[in-house]
């Protein structure tokens, strides 16, 4: 019995690069001190020199000044109870300006999110946005910040539809925001339109981060375009020989278009060099072994260096695919030894089952009762093929 596994294959790759998101800091604007700048003071940062969006005026008006110093003043000192409240009576205030609704907006938004009220930081940022009274820096961080929550609340179509505007207004090309939307397009299954936004990203970065590189892998692979996956892995990994990453990445990949023989030899590589350190490694190149024909004695020889390492855990999957190896390479008394260890660990009594026929196969017929019992209390699909075992004579 061979077992395929491209979907564990797959789930490594997608683990690792959907990983945590992490939202910007919408206080751009934010100072120590109310409106003013020194005249020596550097000035703040361009970070969007391409923006079609006309800055506003943005001071403060003299009928809320007092409360916009002190919301300023609340949120360097990170008391963001006090600061929300102070927001609200700014945004009710009806002598206060755009800038000031905007800003008042904004540093609730941060409070909002530092006090893990998700919900309500959403609502002061689409209010921010919608008083247009913040420089372009302050006013497109404020609208990247609620894609990203919107995106991280699983609200898709709307933080694509908010990132979209962003991307449109500012015209950035900036990786980490492309990348942003190149994962929002994968979790929306849009995977073909994932590929060139993730690979504009790439390309433009000399060192990409790796769970970039992952996630073009998975839409790669969801859109069976194996060639195109196998390429950018092979790439990355001739230029990083040394990183095992790009290595393990290559041989995922090999294994997605199934191409097995080569999927192995970069992990045997690997193992060679000592390299192999984490559980989920020896298990990659096992389940690579036990795909490929007359593998058997390599998926042994892997999972025994593993066990006899401590780095492969002695787990139902690990018996049951040295069992399994085991019989296949006509070693029959190291295969009952591994079944009988694999089904006390099975959720149901079908490794039982096959145990009591193997055990019967080999002339050893009170055990092979005893394991069709064994079977028949863990449970079965057909309780009836045990019972035949039970009462053959």
């Amino acid at each position: 019995m061979k077992f395929r596994s491209k979907h564990a294959f797959l789930s490594l790759v997608i683990a690792t690069a959907l990983g945590g998101m992490v939202v910007a800091d919408a206080s751009a604007q934010t100072t120590r001190s109310s409106g003013r700048s020194s005249k020596n003071s550097d000035k703040p940062e361009v970070r969007y020199p391409d923006a079609t969006r006309a800055e506003p005026s943005t001071k403060p008006s003299s009928k809320v000044g007092k409360k916009v110093q002190k919301l300023i003043d609340e949120y360097n000192d990170e008391k963001y109870a006090e600061l929300r409240v102070l927001a609200d009576e700014i945004l009710a205030a009806e002598g206060a300006n755009a800038y000031d609704k905007s800003l008042a907006a904004q540093l609730a938004a941060q409070a909002a999110y530092n006090l893990d009220d998700n919900a309500a930081a959403k609502t002061y940022l689409q209010q921010s946005i919608e008083f247009n009274g913040l420089d372009n820096n302050g006013h497109y961080q404020s609208m990247l910040m609620l894609a990203q929550l919107q995106l991280a609340d699983d609200e898709l179509q709307p933080g694509l539809a908010t990132l979209d505007r962003y991307l449109a207004e500012t015209k950035s090309t900036k990786p980490e925001d492309l990348v942003l939307k190149g994962q929002a397009l994968y979790q929306s299954e849009r995977y073909q339109e994932a590929i060139p936004v993730l690979k504009q990203a790439i390309e433009a970065t000399p060192e990409p981060k790796d769970n970039w590189v992952q996630l073009l892998m998975a839409s790669y692979a969801e859109t069976n375009q194996n060639a195109e996956a196998i390429a950018l892995a092979e790439r990355l990994a001739a230029k990083n020989p040394a990183d095992k990453k790009a290595q393990i990445n290559l041989s995922t990949v090999y294994a997605q278009a199934e191409q097995m023989d080569k999927a192995a030899a970069v992990l045997e590589k690997l193992r060679a060099a000592g390299q192999l350190t984490e559980e989920r490694e020896y298990r990659q190149l096992y389940v690579t072994y036990a795909n490929l024909d007359k593998h058997e004695a390599d998926v042994i020889a892997v999972i025994n260096e593993g066990l006899q390492k401590g780095v492969l855990k002695p787990d139902y999957q690990t018996y049951l695919a040295l069992a399994q190896s085991y019989y296949y390479s006509e070693q029959i008394p190291q295969a009952i030894e591994n079944w009988q260890k694999a089904a006390p660990l099975s959720k149901d009594g079908e490794t039982y089952l096959n145990l009591a026929r193997v055990l019967w196969q080999e002339g050893r017929v009170p055990e092979a009762k005893q394991a069709a019992q064994q079977a028949l209390a863990k449970g079965l699909k057909k309780p009836e093929d045990a019972r035949k075992i039970i009462n053959l004579k």
